[in-house]
């Protein structure tokens, strides 16, 4: 290509003369130059050159009539990078000669469309709503006043100019020779596309009345039909509601002609479900008066005469089934865009797909019915022995009827697309539970395996596969085997016990193993569920997977995946479920896995989905794994070896997705074949074991293998290794074969592609081995200073797998052994940056690691650089795991007498610099382990508390005090009194200290405190609230037996009970009910119940004496409120015995806590919840049906509760019910989070998009749950995206006023960018709804993306930037 001239107008007028050069090249190349001109030339370069740019239109004109194809194109670029550069007066014109074009020399007649439609797209869209920029207003003014004229045929908007031309013959009329230019309805459709949010209502209601006539047309094609209703599809987004409405009445008009054709009928109902898509929210209303004319044609009787009409003729209507398929079409768009406005209609649509699915013209009634009524599965059931390749036969022969001029396999296509729309937006706590999903429509799918359309079949597999992965989602405790030996290390400290919780320092759980023990048996077979969606899919099981294995015969490969598919959310959702079935499914699923990896496609005409015998055997040995992790291994060995040889295969082909796959089937055989899985049976399985390990050490160590292989690989070899330890008594490995690996692992710890999957394989092994002759000291030392040296990276994951792996390393007394001096140096040094409270999650574990060094090799470990790191560390809030990993530390370093250096540098440069409350511990932990090796005394703090000349260091000094009197216990020589003479102090920081200090002390010491503090209690004032926080830190230790305080829990609670009735009381008292309520559950939890049921009752009217008891008596919500916060302590802190109390309370409980008349009691009737849901998930879960909508209810505002206060001479809203429903909105998140499937997505999903309109803190809210519903449900949110485009297009619209305050500017750049983080989530999932194209859904989500990209680029980038960052 030449060079291009300069971009000035000169240029572009040296050019033109070329544009009519005889040589076809040259005039390419002028245009490619004048193109380059046009594109690389400033925005305004030809603003004032109207004549050169007139000039250079017409020259382009000319062009687009040139005999050669690439020249036209070439034209067709330069109009597009001309448009937006144009004068605007230029403009009318322009379009003007555009739509007059004709051309004679060329054979394409498009080319004056498309290059009408490179005109429109070449400027910014508009957005409804917003501001449109100058270029778009100029080139809407140039349409409407052009264009559009030129479309429709006469002039729509006069602009108050009168004697305008007459326009000639509309571009969208019916030709002379009775034709439609098709091409024209693609110029309309771009022009709603970009300017649709501009249009007047004459226009808009002028474009559709020529699409309408275009529709009705009798002559007009299928191609130009089918544009047309895209068209008025689009158009219905931009109409407005009184538009919207009369044209839809237009619409039910005609559908009630009584001389309506089929095609006519067809298009209607075609164009109906297209509206559904694009305007759900506004179209819903409708569906009362259209849903008759879609369910019309799919009725009972219309299904008996298309049979008898096919019976007589011998040949189906054609016409009649198109009208079906398209009213199936439009059921389908309702059920999935206008869920809730379906919801009185679910039955009859139901009804009409389960009858259209098996609409089959081609199969005789009898045939139709056997396989309806269900006698072959009767007669399977009765003879279980019967042949599966004689079945297959019959299958075969009868899957032979073939018509190729039979169209209705559309119509069963389309009814099982539209049963697919029912399971998938009506399965979440609805349709599901009662069973109506398997009771009506399961069987049918299953009937219809035998469906002779593999399009239809596919369909058929996909629904009942949702359904099925629905149930699975439905679980409430799902039982997996697989990954037995995964250790999660995204968390620093181990999850916490269900016991009861110490908050002991001694935290002995930390000290605990971390592997888990699942897997290692056979898992036991799950008894049957008398009830609910996993007993309905039981008593089911057998027929589906009978009718699978027949279509496991089949050769074609897009069946065969869609079956094991649908196989393996069975083996999910059951935890098993084909222990008596695998003779018949082993064979096909091993040939799955044998196929040659290659990448045919299926043969079937128009195929839903491309098939390769790659994605085959993905889904084949994804089946073997679940297998293998949900049954026992007695059932899976008569397969072993056929299963073996095929997944080794499998393990070694190139193609990487294949290989991955095969080693994660590869791990659940080996557990399957190793013991204790396999006890007896090793000797037999060990070739089989030995075949495994070579071939997963092969892909481990080559280097032409895909990281993913290897990763995957190195995890095998952990596998193979903890399946050898001692854990199992049995060694499955040689000792060579041992020691190999663990050099393997070793290497691959060293590389940076695999260190991360090492460091998990060596914590299987570490966690699993106790035997120190099995742990090589040389191996141990090495894996020690290489796990130290990735402290060192950058990557935090890294660091964090590393330092759990270390954690795990000095855990194991064999392993810790094995670390002389040298090397516990090398890895404190490397230890000490990590402690540090910038990484808490870290910091944990590297205290703990710490604790352990410290009892190998004290003098190498505490050195001055730990000391001041230390130190630096008590100055830090630090609470929970983090503290007690401190305290761990502190006390080995003070029982192995190296403490004294530690002591002097807190108490000299600590001191009270930090929390007293944390330094305190510190120091009193130090001392008790210490002795007399600190360098102070108990004694020494005694007479600091009585002397120090302010409150700090007395604080401090009772912190301490409390710390040792709990660590010594019985022994302790401190009196109560010493603590209890503080509760008069003025000081406002003391006596709380004081009473602190007093519980932690009490909590070692029971039988001498709790008299002095329950006697407190009884006094009134101050005194009454610090000895509640003495009994609450004592409850706090009840789970350890120094802390029994049976005796005194009757006595406790009655004072508990008195002392609460004061208002300043009603907080701590709670708290310590509730505690007091764990521990003797049959006691006080009933009285609780009782509180809450009876005081919720009576709504404020008297409670009679008979019914109540105590504090009962009053009937103040104030007191129901105490009763509520109670039972929500209760829910964390407890134990198996307290659960079973608890189990049939606490729904009741809920639902009458959430419907106190006591707004503050419903606030915290909702904190019940939401802590009800993370800690008893299993009652709560299936009464969720009865709880969701109380949280619903409460979500929405209320305007009763919105007052105006004055402040000033200004008045301001206030809303009192604000708090309750931010708290609504916190318990959805978290019933989101851990039971999406039992909550109507519809339901959620209006709640969410109303929280976006909301106060700021619901908008943060809302915004944080459509992160997650972006994963967790990105089918049912693309839905939505309209809705979520429109509120998200007004904050981020939103402009604060001048005199605004940084706390509103604050709250405003959070929201945005919250809602920017989230439009990028959306589009990067559901990218085809951010792109243009022939889908009519989302287009205001389509307009919102651009508007986005064009405003906010800069703020994008960054956070793309974040997003990446954060998935690295």
């Amino acid at each position: 290509m030449a060079p291009a001239p300069n971009a000035v107008p000169a240029g572009i007028v040296a050019l033109l003369p070329k544009l009519s050069d005889a040589d076809a090249d040259i005039r390419y190349m002028s245009l490619s130059d004048l193109d380059n001109i046009l594109k690389t030339g400033s925005a305004g370069f030809l603003t004032n050159e109207y004549h050169t740019c007139a000039r250079t239109v017409d020259c382009l004109l000319k062009t687009l009539d040139d005999t050669n194809g690439e020249v036209q194109n070439q034209a067709i670029k330069c109009i597009g990078s001309l448009t937006p550069r144009a004068p605007p007066e230029l403009l009318p014109p322009m379009v003007e000669k555009l739509s007059t074009l004709k051309t004679t020399n060329s054979v394409d007649a498009s080319i004056p469309a498309t290059a009408l439609r490179v005109f429109i797209t070449a400027f910014p869209r508009s957005i409804t709503g917003a501001q449109p920029t100058k270029s778009t207003q100029e080139a809407y003014s140039a349409i409407s006043k052009v264009l559009i004229p030129r479309l429709v045929g006469y002039v729509v908007m006069s602009n108050g100019s009168r004697n305008q031309p007459t326009p000639p013959p509309g571009m969208l009329e019916v030709h002379a020779d009775n034709t439609i230019d098709s091409n024209a309805i693609d110029v309309l459709i771009e022009l709603i596309r970009c300017f649709g949010s501009m249009l007047q209502d004459p226009e808009k209601n002028a474009l559709q009345k020529s699409t309408m006539a275009i529709i009705d047309n009798e002559r007009t094609g299928t191609i130009a039909k089918k544009k047309a209703v895209l068209a008025i599809s689009l158009l219905a987004v931009y109409m407005s509601d009184i538009l919207l409405n009369t044209f839809v009445y237009s619409i039910l008009e005609s559908l009630n002609k009584p001389n309506l054709t089929a095609a006519q009928h067809r298009l209607l109902i075609t164009m109906v479900g297209s509206l559904a898509r694009t305007v759900p929210q506004r179209f819903g209303q409708y569906l009362r008066q259209l849903i008759p004319f879609i369910l019309g044609p799919l009725s009972e009787q219309a299904y008996r005469d298309a049979l008898e009409d096919t019976a007589d003729t011998g040949t189906a209507d054609t016409e009649a089934d198109e009208v079906r398929e398209a009213a199936l079409l439009a059921l389908e768009g309702f059920l999935s865009s206008c869920s809730n406005d379906m919801r009185p209609y679910t039955d009859e649509a139901m009804q009409a797909a389960i009858r259209f699915v098996a609409y089959d013209p081609n199969v005789s009634p009898d045939t139709e019915d056997e396989e309806m009524g269900g006698t072959r599965d009767s007669v399977a059931d009765d003879d279980d022995d019967a042949d599966p390749e004689e079945e297959d036969e019959d299958f075969e022969e009868e899957g032979a009827v073939s018509d190729d001029d039979d169209a209705s396999w559309k119509v069963r296509r389309c009814a099982a697309k539209a049963l697919y729309a029912i399971i998938s937006t009506r399965s979440n706590g609805d349709l599901l539970e009662n069973g109506i999903l398997y009771e009506k429509i399961a069987p049918v799918l299953i009937s219809r395996f035998r469906e002779r359309e593999e399009n239809v079949r596919v369909e058929i597999l996909s629904s009942l596969t949702a359904l099925v992965r629905k149930t699975s989602d439905n679980t409430i405790t799902p039982f997996s085997f697989a990954g037995e030996t995964e250790f999660e290390l995204s968390s620093a400290v181990e999850v916490r016990s269900r016991k009861r919780r110490r908050l002991g320092s001694d935290a002995t759980s930390f000290d605990s193993p971390t592997i888990s023990q699942a897997g290692f048996k056979s898992p036991d077979a799950s008894p049957l569920p008398s009830s609910g969606p996993k007993a309905d899919l039981a008593r089911l099981s057998s027929s589906i997977i009978r009718g699978v294995s027949n279509l496991l015969q089949q050769s074609t490969l897009i069946t065969k995946q869609s079956g094991i598919a649908l196989l393996r959310e069975m083996v999910n959702a059951q935890n098993g479920g084909l222990s008596e079935h695998l003779r018949i499914i082993a064979e096909p699923v091993i040939d799955a896995i044998r196929s040659p990896t290659g990448h045919p496609t299926s043969h079937s005409a128009g195929a839903v989905a491309q098939a390769s015998t790659g994605k085959l055997r993905i889904e084949a040995l994804q089946l073997v794994g679940a297998i293998c992790d949900n049954h026992s291994s007695t059932l899976i060995a008569p397969y072993a070896s056929n299963l073996v040889v095929a997944v080794i295969a499998a393990v070694q082909d190139k193609y990487f997705k294949v290989s991955s796959e095969a080693i994660m089937a590869v791990e659940s055989l080996i557990k399957v074949l190793t013991p204790p899985r396999s006890a007896g049976t090793l000797q037999a399985n060990r070739n089989h074991v030995e075949k495994l390990y070579n071939v997963v050490l092969e892909r481990t160590v080559a280097t032409d293998a895909d990281v993913e292989v290897r990763q995957r690989a190195i995890h095998a070899l952990g596998v193979l290794l903890v399946r050898g330890s001692e854990l199992n008594q049995v060694r499955v490995l040689s000792e060579a074969q041992r020691m190999k690996t663990v050099g393997v692992l070793l290497d691959r710890l060293r590389n940076e592609t695999t260190r991360v999957s090492a460091a998990k394989a060596i914590d299987m092994f570490l966690s699993s081995c106790k035997d120190a002759s099995v742990i090589q000291k040389d191996w141990t030392r090495d894996v020690a200073i290489e796990l130290g040296a990735q402290l060192r990276k950058a990557n935090r994951g890294l660091r964090g797998v590393s330092l759990a792996t270390l954690r795990d390393l000095v855990r194991n007394a064999a392993a810790l052994s094995c670390l002389d001096d040298k090397t516990v140096q090398a890895v404190t040094e490397m230890l000490l940056p990590l402690v540090s409270s910038h990484d808490l999650n870290l910091l944990g574990m590297a205290l703990i690691i710490f604790a352990k060094l410290v009892r190998q090799s004290p003098k190498n470990v505490v050195n001055a650089r730990l000391i001041t790191s230390l130190c630096d560390v008590v100055v830090a809030p630090l609470g929970g795991a983090v503290l007690d990993a401190l305290l761990v530390l502190l006390k080995a370093i003070g029982e192995q007498k190296v403490g004294q250096p530690l002591m002097q540098s807190l108490l000299q440069d600590v001191g009270v610099n930090g929390d007293p409350t944390v330094v305190g511990k510190a120091i009193g932990t130090l001392v008790v382990s210490g002795g007399t090796t600190v360098g102070v005394k108990l004694d020494d703090f005694v007479t600091e508390l009585h002397s120090a000349p302010d409150d700090k260091r007395k604080c401090l000094a009772l912190s301490v005090l409390g710390e040792a009197g709990y660590r010594l216990g019985s022994s302790s020589p401190l009196e109560p009194g010493l603590f209890t003479k503080y509760f008069g102090s003025k000081s406002q920081s003391l006596p709380r200290a004081a009473a602190t200090a007093l519980g932690r002390a009490g909590a070692g010491n029971v039988k001498t405190y709790v008299p002095v503090i329950l006697t407190t209690t009884s006094e009134a004032g101050s005194s009454q609230y610090l000895s509640l926080h003495a009994i609450k830190e004592i409850l706090q230790f009840t789970g350890q037996a120094r802390s029994d305080i049976s005796p005194y829990i009757k006595q406790m609670w009655e004072k508990l009970m008195a002392a609460s009735q004061a208002e300043d009381n009603k907080a701590v008292g709670a708290e310590c009910i509730g505690r007091l309520t764990v521990i003797e559950p049959k006691t006080f939890l009933p009285s609780l119940q009782v509180s809450i049921l009876i005081l919720v009752r009576s709504r404020g009217r008297e409670i009679t004496n008979s019914l109540s008891q105590g504090y009962l008596h009053d009937a103040e919500p104030s007191v129901r409120g105490m009763a509520i916060q109670a039972i929500r302590f209760t829910l964390s802190d407890s134990d198996e015995t307290f659960d079973e109390v608890l189990r049939p309370m606490l729904v009741p409980m809920l639902r009458a806590m959430m419907n106190d008349p006591n707004l503050e009691n419903r606030r915290l009737a909702l904190g019940v919840l939401n802590s009800a849901t993370h800690n008893k998930a299993d009652t709560i879960l299936p009464n969720l049906t009865e709880l969701v909508p109380l949280v619903m209810k409460e979500s929405i505002i209320k305007p009763e509760l919105i007052r105006e206060v004055m402040m000033g001479p200004f008045k301001h809203k206030v809303d009192d019910g604000l708090e309750v429903r931010k708290s609504a909105y916190e318990t959805l998140y978290t019933l989101m989070e851990g039971a999406y499937s039992r909550i109507s997505p519809m339901d959620l999903f209006s709640r969410i998009i109303a929280g976006l309109e909301d106060e700021h803190e619901i908008k943060v809210l809302s915004n944080l749950m459509l992160s997650k519903l972006v994963y967790i449900d990105a089918e049912e949110t693309s839905r939505h995206l309209d809705s979520i485009a429109e509120r998200y297009r007004s904050i981020l619209a939103f402009k604060p006023k001048e005199n605004a305050v940084k706390q509103e500017v604050e709250k405003l750049n959070e929201a945005n960018k919250g809602v920017l983080k989230v439009t990028l989530l959306l589009h990067e999932v559901v990218p085809a709804k951010s792109s243009a194209g022939n889908n009519v859904q989302s287009e205001k989500w389509k307009g919102y993306w651009d508007w986005v990209k064009e405003n906010f680029r800069t703020q994008l980038a960054v956070m793309e930037q974040e997003l990446r960052s954060q998935t690295a």
